[in-house]
């Protein structure tokens, strides 16, 4: 068996016990699940109706989106947690006596990440369905979606394994990542630019929650999606590859 193909094993069978652990953790389960429809009808129903005054439009088309996005950062939070606890537990010096690639403990953590984080979009399409939400979007714009998100996710959940390997317990892990929550607010995942105080704007438009939910509410609603796509890429694919690699670098030298 090629070197490839055995890292490949490696890291498949440590996926499969990081989703076992997953699936043993019901409240975590439960909680990935009630979290997104929570979130989702608070916006929806609580602030829906002030925001619909103001702006005369359907805030429910507005605001999925940034749910999705939202709900991606509690799933990293998650991550960090799950990867610290590993790392810095028994399981850790067991885990380097055995012969499997170093690297695919945190290939699993940010796998699993990514299952964990698309069920909970899933979710919360699935109640925005239910409150009302439709979208003109065909079967072309809807994969476009699905790939922003998953870029999205995929750059979430490589800051996740970082802060995982990085930080020595799981309560800075959690702390860390959960701020991870508050960029979405930052942006115009919630409420226009526009809307914002000068000085906070800028910093609104040169994030990258920003143009990924503008290219999401573009195909979403039929309308042109313009250069927010390929901002969003190049922000998520940045994040993905500065972040996973100072994970790895990181790791093998805690491993030494």
């Amino acid at each position: 068996m090629t070197a490839s193909l055995t890292a490949l094993s490696d890291v498949a069978a440590m996926t499969g016990r990081t989703l076992r652990i997953t699936v043993r953790q019901p409240e975590n389960l439960l909680l990935g699940v009630v979290l997104p429809v929570m979130i989702t009808l608070v916006f929806v129903t609580a602030f829906g109706g002030a925001i619909e005054a103001a702006t005369g439009g359907e805030y429910i088309t507005y605001v999925v989106p940034g749910v999705i996005l939202l709900c991606a950062g509690y799933g990293a939070a998650n991550t960090a947690v799950g990867l610290v606890t590993d790392a810095g537990g028994p399981f850790l010096d067991r885990f380097r006596s055995l012969p499997v690639a170093p690297s695919s403990l945190l290939w699993a953590h940010g796998q699993v990440s990514l299952v964990r984080n698309l069920t909970s979009t899933a979710v919360v399409v699935t109640v925005a369905l239910l409150l009302g939400f439709r979208s003109a979007a065909g079967p072309t714009a809807w994969l476009a979606v699905v790939g922003l998100v998953t870029a999205y996710v995929a750059a979430i959940s490589a800051v996740a394994v970082f802060i995982g390997v990085v930080v020595r317990s799981a309560e800075a892990a959690g702390g860390f990542a959960f701020a991870m929550l508050f960029l979405p607010y930052v942006s115009s995942a919630f409420v226009p630019v526009r809307t914002l105080p000068s000085w906070l704007a800028p910093v609104a438009e040169h994030q990258p929650v920003t143009p990924t939910t503008e290219a999401i509410r573009s195909l979403l609603q039929g309308t042109p999606v313009g250069s927010h796509a390929w901002t969003a890429l190049a922000w998520t694919t940045t994040v993905t590859v500065v972040f996973a690699t100072a994970a790895a670098w990181v790791f093998r030298r805690r491993g030494r």
